[in-house]
């Protein structure tokens, strides 16, 4: 009877010594230093917040449309590249006005022979902003930056395919975000030059006569 009593004695004497070692760690009102993970943690937390503006330029939308469906050869068809610009942010216009401000820009490249004309920028819209001094010309909401594709008479029916890089900065009222480059493909089908084509994208092109670009 009296060793189990000290058995059940030593058993509560090492408990309690545990807990005495423990309450330290686990009920000191002196907060410890965060564990390696949580240090990791907060620092990525912060670099969250670095990285978080750039993102801003993925908001802007760009694609390429052509005014008709396909193109005959030895003919010329309509295209244009298409910025939606979401309400509160703004791009820089080609021809920005101000000092530093990186414009917008459109660069083709063609195969084949096919020739592109100039890119007609539109007038930016002059506006003043918190983050500057100067005017700033910019383009605001659906933007478009039209130029012609011509397709030589002896270009074999297949497909021709355009390769664009457009070249922009995103701003808001407050603040600029770093350039970005968006790479868009426009590929087209090229057939005969008294094969039928059909007008298609009128919401940008406008309406006109079928089977010519």
């Amino acid at each position: 009877m009296r060793s189990r009593i000290f058995t059940q004695r030593a058993i509560l004497s090492i408990v309690a010594a545990t807990m005495l070692l423990l309450a330290p760690a686990s009920f000191s009102a002196a907060a410890p230093p965060p564990p390696p993970v949580v240090a990791r943690a907060a620092a990525a937390a912060v670099m969250v917040v670095v990285v978080v503006a750039p993102a801003q330029a993925s908001s802007i939308g760009i694609n390429g449309f052509y005014s008709t469906d396909k193109v005959q050869r030895g003919r010329m068809v309509q295209a244009a590249i298409v910025l939606d610009i979401p309400r509160g942010l703004h791009v820089n216009a080609n021809k920005p006005l101000g000092k530093y401000a990186v414009p917008t820009t459109v660069k083709i490249d063609a195969s084949g022979g096919v020739r592109i004309s100039p890119v007609s920028y539109p007038r930016g819209a002059v506006r003043n902003f918190k983050f500057s001094d100067e005017r700033l010309a910019v383009y605001e909401g659906r933007t478009l930056l039209r130029f012609n594709v011509n397709v030589p008479a002896n270009f074999q029916p297949g497909v021709t395919e355009l390769r664009v890089r457009v070249r922009f900065q995103t701003c808001s009222d407050e603040v600029c975000y770093p350039p970005a480059n968006r790479d868009v493909t426009l590929p087209i089908g090229v057939v005969g030059a008294s094969d039928p084509v059909k007008r298609i994208n009128a919401n940008i092109f406008g309406s006109g006569r079928k089977g010519r670009g």
